[in-house]
């Protein structure tokens, strides 16, 4: 690929390019131009794009000859033209901040004129190092075996669906997170079968009501983030797109709030188009009928969560039960946001890594040991004493001890829980019923009263 221009990162640009990249980032973007960033413990990529995903330039500097996603495989890294990666640069220079600055934010949290690897400026999620980093050699070696097993994806999923699976549950590098997301989801499928069909649905008008509280909502999804910071940004006016997108293409549930965060979550590893695909794929396979007037779903979820926590931990489903503390007035925000809103980042990308492949019995397991986390005590009179009312013990839920959500600690947990899928139909044929009958019974109370 010919550049017109030649951005090539040395080694002395390092701590400027990394000081310099949100505003990069920012100012391309506005003028419908936007950076695409790659750089891996080997290597910094980075390549100009159109708004439409076409490469204008693309320079290359590799720091190691064993690099493994180079010039040439750029463009089968990426199932679009180039794929939006993060920057996993990390530099042992003792100066490489030295240029940074922070601030505090209104509500007391540090905003920094760096972002995070991650892109976070600030807020409960950013980062000011990461605690585990794969070295180069295995990030480029399970590169390669990602990049093989999208190339024949089909087929992966049916003679090697154990080896996937474990591939999930160790993590999928970053530079091909958007890729996996894609075919994990069948979203890639939906993009072909639909090509640009998106953008049609951009243009037209949508309806009034989901489109004011949309725009109500937008500035709520995740304000420290580079790509959301401005109000007036092209993060924004995408999230809005992709929300106002789904209430035109599935006009009966339309817009829920919890749903924003999910479309934030997507549109910060993948273009918009890709990203609104996944997210379909998401409200109306993953969490089907979450979003639906009443949420019946959502309530019946919650009540097999109560079931499972009755079977794994006894002593709190005893305290819950005599408080009358029902699982919808704590588990809401994880199941209806996909725990976007709960889970530290690092940990938020290897659960969704879980997620997508596992499906939605992975809610139930992280919100078993969400629960048992936030309410450690090991005996009853213990946990009465530490939470005597319901405020304490809802308080204690709500904010689960945050060292506790640690990425290695916490996925351990999650990969080490079973629970049979025979227990899961169990107990949703159990809890289906429960609400069939209770339905039975109102309307006939209700037939009674006229």
């Amino acid at each position: 690929m010919n550049s017109s221009r030649d951005d090539v990162v040395t080694t002395k640009d390092k701590r400027k390019y990394k000081n310099s990249a949100a505003e990069v980032i920012f100012k391309k973007r506005q003028c419908g131009y936007f950076w695409l960033v790659a750089v891996s413990c080997t290597g910094i990529q980075h390549a100009l794009c159109d708004g439409n995903n076409n490469n204008v330039t693309l320079s290359l500097r590799h720091d190691r000859s064993d690099s493994f996603i180079t010039q040439n495989n750029m463009k089968a890294a990426s199932p679009f033209s180039v794929n939006k990666m993060e920057n996993r640069y990390v530099d042992n220079d003792e100066d490489n901040y030295s240029d940074a600055s922070s601030s505090l934010a209104p509500n007391g949290s540090v905003v920094s004129t760096v972002p995070d690897r991650h892109g976070f400026l600030g807020g409960a999620q950013y980062l000011n190092e990461s605690k585990h980093m794969i070295s180069a050699n295995k990030t480029i070696e399970r590169e390669r075996k990602w990049l093989n097993m999208t190339a024949n994806w089909d087929k992966q999923m049916i003679r090697n669906f154990k080896k996937v699976q474990n591939r999930c549950r160790k993590g999928i590098p970053q530079s091909i997170r958007p890729r996996a997301w894609l075919y994990l989801t069948k979203a890639n499928k939906l993009l072909d079968q639909k090509k640009n069909f998106y953008y049609k649905l951009c243009d037209q008008p949508g309806d009034r009501k989901w489109i004011e509280d949309i725009r109500k909502d937008l500035h709520r999804q995740f304000p420290y983030h580079e790509m959301f910071v401005d109000n007036d940004g092209t993060g924004q006016k995408e999230l809005f797109n992709v929300l106002k997108a789904y209430t035109i293409l599935n006009p009966v549930i339309g817009y829920c709030q919890a749903q924003a965060p999910i479309a934030a979550f997507l549109l910060m590893h993948m273009p918009a188009e890709q990203a609104f695909w996944c997210f379909v794929a998401i409200c109306d396979d993953y969490l089907s009928d979450y979003y639906s007037p009443g949420m019946e779903t959502l309530i019946r979820d919650g009540n097999i969560l109560f079931a499972l926590l009755k079977e794994r931990e006894p002593k709190i489903y005893k305290l819950l039960k005599k408080q009358s503390i029902d699982p919808i007035m704590y588990m809401t925000e994880w199941f209806l946001c996909a725990f976007t809103r709960t889970l530290p980042w690092p940990t938020l990308l290897r659960f969704w890594d879980i997620f997508l492949f596992d499906g939605i019995k992975t809610f139930f397991k992280m919100g078993l040991i969400m629960i048992k986390i936030s309410l450690p005590e090991k005996s009853y009179s213990d946990l009465k004493k530490r939470f005597p009312t319901m405020c304490e013990t809802l308080e204690a839920l709500r904010n689960p001890p945050l060292h506790m959500l640690e990425e290695e600690r916490i996925i351990k947990k999650l990969i080490l829980l079973e629970i049979p899928e025979d227990t899961f139909k169990y107990y949703h044929i159990q809890q289906s019923s429960l609400r069939r009958k209770t339905k039975e019974t109102k309307k006939l109370r209700e037939t009674d009263v006229f």
